[in-house]
């Protein structure tokens, strides 16, 4: 008889199903996976150490190139462990536009997700319908910061500048006539909350369409279904959160336990699966969108008739006004040094965490007094998720591996860090 052995073989680092620089070791008898070794650090970027070098302010645009599809997300949290240790109070319209704009981003995030990991199964459409509606909720980061992706929108005391009145439009040029010109402004004739109200009364029907091409669909059902279950006591003891830690039926949602901003002022489900396998998640991701799509309208109608202040009247922390820094010594001095010596923030500890979309993203700060953090340490979800993958993958075949990567929806710029 010939003597038969496992080997190994690897995955990555630059696979195109690996979504980000992953390198997995596989030891397979056969193409059934015995065991995997996932090797990170190949993307390092010392995000922690880097911040440990800048002002407060200045880490912000750090925190988008974490997880580069939730960017104000991870704002968010950091901002967050600002305010704690400053004690600073967030004007209330503040925190009704960084709820509303969370909510985008889980959309924007949950809609790379699906067109990615369909595609990794082998569904090419779901990818090209996904994209469609991201291009929509990318022009609103960039009506209202400037950059598409990584947006510096979110501020200690609240956000950098109220939401816009009126909305880019595109510009006769010689790839498009007048007539495709007018078709494509239809929707950009009002301010941004028109725009946005204007994509929520559209989305559902686009989510619907997501439900047609893949929930029922036979294919998409026999490489998902039972494919990487954990249960919901494992789930908890490996650090799951988001839709990982849901999907196998865990009520858990910060965004209701440990109620931030807005969040305790309007109506939302939290889905939760049975199985806790790949199926389960995608249609706790899907239901999700629903419910953010659903608080994205109710911050539309409390924005639309409460207009007020968006970010704090300290000046030790927020600039002053343009029209005062200009007439005023006083504003002047106050604005100078806040742009070159920073905050300075009061000694103390504090961890701030959100419910980013792909699970619980954390900041963990300390603060010695001066205008840096004395340490930074981030609490990435996609790093618990990614530690499983060995438990998940054992048994299965190297194809469900790729679509375990898919559902765990890892992004390298937080986990590498």
């Amino acid at each position: 008889m010939a003597e038969i052995k496992n080997y190994t073989m690897n995955f990555g680092p630059q696979h195109p199903a690996a979504h980000g620089v992953l390198r997995l070791v596989l030891e397979l008898d056969g193409e059934v996976i015995e065991r995997i070794d996932p090797h990170i650090g190949l993307l390092h970027r010392g995000t922690e150490k880097l911040a440990e070098h800048k002002t407060f302010l200045q880490s912000v645009p750090y925190m988008d190139r974490l997880d580069y599809v939730s960017m104000m997300c991870n704002e968010h949290a950091y901002v967050m462990a600002i305010e704690k240790l400053l004690d600073v109070e967030v004007p209330i319209r503040a925190q009704y536009i960084r709820v509303m704009f969370d909510e985008i981003t889980r959309i924007l995030n949950h809609l790379l997700w699906l067109g990615a990991h369909a595609l990794d199964v082998g569904a090419m459409t779901v990818f090209l319908y996904c994209f469609r509606e991201r291009e929509d909720l990318m022009d609103c980061y960039e009506a209202v910061s400037g950059a598409r992706l990584h947006s510096a929108y979110y501020r200690p005391g609240g956000v950098y500048r109220d939401l816009p009145d009126s909305m880019p439009q595109y510009e006769a040029s010689k790839f498009r006539n007048q007539k495709d010109i007018n078709r494509l402004n239809e929707n950009r004739q009002g301010s941004l909350l028109d725009f946005i109200e204007h994509f929520t009364n559209h989305f559902l029907g686009k989510v619907d369409e997501y439900e047609t091409l893949l929930t029922d669909n036979r294919i998409w059902k026999q490489r998902t279904v039972g494919i990487g279950v954990v249960s919901p006591d494992r789930a908890a003891a490996l650090g799951f959160t988001g839709p990982m830690l849901r999907g196998s039926g865990v009520a858990w949602d910060l965004r209701k336990k440990q109620p931030y901003d807005a969040y305790d002022l309007v109506d939302f489900d939290v889905p939760v699966g049975t199985n806790g396998d790949c199926y389960d998640r995608y249609l706790v991701r899907i239901e999700e969108m629903r419910q953010s799509n659903r608080i994205i309208k109710q911050c539309i109608d409390w924005l639309r008739g409460n207009p007020g202040p968006v970010i704090t009247a300290n000046t030790k922390v927020a600039p002053p006004s343009r029209e005062d820094m200009k007439g005023n010594m006083e504003d002047l001095i106050h604005h100078f040094k806040l742009f070159t010596e920073g905050m300075h923030v009061p000694p103390g500890e504090t961890y701030c965490a959100v419910e980013a979309p792909k699970g619980e993203f954390g900041i963990y700060l300390v603060s010695d007094g001066a205008n840096k953090p004395y340490r930074l340490k981030i609490r990435a979800p996609g790093f618990a998720h990614l530690s499983a993958i060995d438990e998940m993958t054992k048994g299965h075949m190297i194809s469900d591996l790729v679509a375990i990567i898919g559902t765990q929806d890892v992004v390298f710029g937080e986990i590498d860090r």
